[in-house]
């Protein structure tokens, strides 16, 4: 039931922002988005160094001074892999109006499809992220537990709120009803949980190789951190407030995945 419950933490998180359509008016003030998107940073940054970076250097400490090669390897293998994804997978980060990724297939998707696929694009390996540490906590080697394991779903979920709020919003904003863009919003983050759900049950093949995965991991949350968060928090005069949301955001998950872990 735990690991259940933590598999679908994500996913709550995203839900809960997608519903902020029922609730607010108009879109979110500049304010209260450059808040939420750098405590959201602060969160994945925090997430990936004690959460996955740590626990891969951990696991590989028989290698002696060469116990960051699988780390190092899987981050090298994760920014490959995301690129390559950004490169193909047609989307539409919010705020743009430029599609990025595969041009011949992208030109005929609609606004909405490619705004929910900006979002799936690293929802997937966020979900891989999930069900890579309860794999390892699974496997009985001491080096995850439980409480490790929720926090770094726990943190996600927190990331996971003002997503769900940025598809929402704009989508209401354009004429869409607020049943649609909740539903938009929500279901960009149904993969997480899918993922994770696969990956747990691919753990005999994956437990050899964990190291490596949960570096690879990492690089999601990294990824989302310098290719989507920051970037839609910088500008304006309010760049002091995103700041702040990153350091409070930080300083959250490290105490939560410290005191947990």
């Amino acid at each position: 039931m735990s690991v259940f419950i933590g598999l679908m933490l994500p996913f709550a998180g995203t839900a809960l922002g997608a519903a902020c359509v029922f609730l607010l008016k108009d879109k979110i003030s500049e304010v209260v988005e450059k808040s939420l998107l750098g405590f959201a940073s602060g969160v994945m940054v925090a997430a990936s160094v004690w959460s996955l970076i740590i626990p891969s250097i951990d696991m590989s400490e028989n290698m002696g001074r060469l116990a960051f090669v699988p780390a190092a390897v899987g981050l090298a293998a994760g920014v490959i892999f995301l690129l390559a994804m950004d490169r193909l997978i047609p989307h539409l980060h919010a705020g743009n109006d430029k599609p990025e990724g595969s041009k011949s297939i992208g030109s005929h998707m609609k606004k909405t499809t490619l705004l929910t696929l900006a979002v799936t694009l690293h929802n997937v390996p966020e979900g891989m992220a999930v069900g890579v540490v309860f794999a390892g906590m699974l496997s009985g080697d001491g080096e995850i537990t439980m409480a490790a394991a929720m926090a770094l779903t726990i943190g996600i979920a927190i990331q996971n709120f003002p997503e769900g709020a940025i598809i929402s919003m704009p989508l209401k904003t354009e004429g869409h009803s607020r049943i649609k863009g909740f539903l938009y919003g929500a279901l960009s983050g149904i993969v997480e949980p899918a993922a994770a759900l696969v990956t747990i049950l691919l753990a005999g093949i994956f437990t050899p190789i964990l190291p490596y995965l949960l570096a690879f991991s990492a690089v999601a949350m990294l990824y989302v951190v310098v290719e989507e968060l920051l970037p839609e928090a910088s500008g304006g005069e309010k760049d002091d407030i995103t700041t702040i949301g990153f350091a409070l955001g930080f300083i959250a998950m490290m105490i939560l995945d410290v005191a947990l872990g």
